[in-house]
């Protein structure tokens, strides 16, 4: 039998649980990264985009930068979109890029490659 304290405990767990995830700004921490799913080609277009008239400052990916390795479209395209969204997304900017992208709340970053997130 359910105790009848049950749905308070449950509602104080679940506060708790989002007070943990949320952080000091009352901001969850995201970061737009390259669907897995979409063709090289496609996100060559939309880094393409992202690096010139996006806006995003992509100096990191090229060679012998902290973010060129690993050396793939999928991981480069991941930091542009990232730089694009965190400079604009205060300014509307969305995590779209045609359907190449996507929001997530694991930090990307790897080795000595940080992608930035600003709340």
């Amino acid at each position: 039998m359910m105790s009848p304290n049950f749905p308070r405990i449950l509602l104080l767990a679940l506060s708790f649980l989002a007070l943990m995830l949320q952080k000091s700004e009352g901001q969850f921490e995201e970061w737009c990264i390259a669907d897995e799913q979409t063709p090289d080609d496609e996100l060559q277009r939309a880094m393409d985009w992202a690096c010139g008239k996006g806006g995003a400052d992509c100096s990191k990916i090229q060679m012998n930068q902290p973010c060129y390795m690993p050396n793939t479209i999928r991981d480069h395209a991941s930091y542009a979109f990232n730089d694009y969204y965190q400079k604009f997304k205060h300014k509307g900017a969305t995590c779209y890029f045609n359907a190449a992208a996507l929001i997530t709340d694991l930090d990307p970053s790897h080795h000595s490659c940080k992608f930035d997130y600003l709340p």
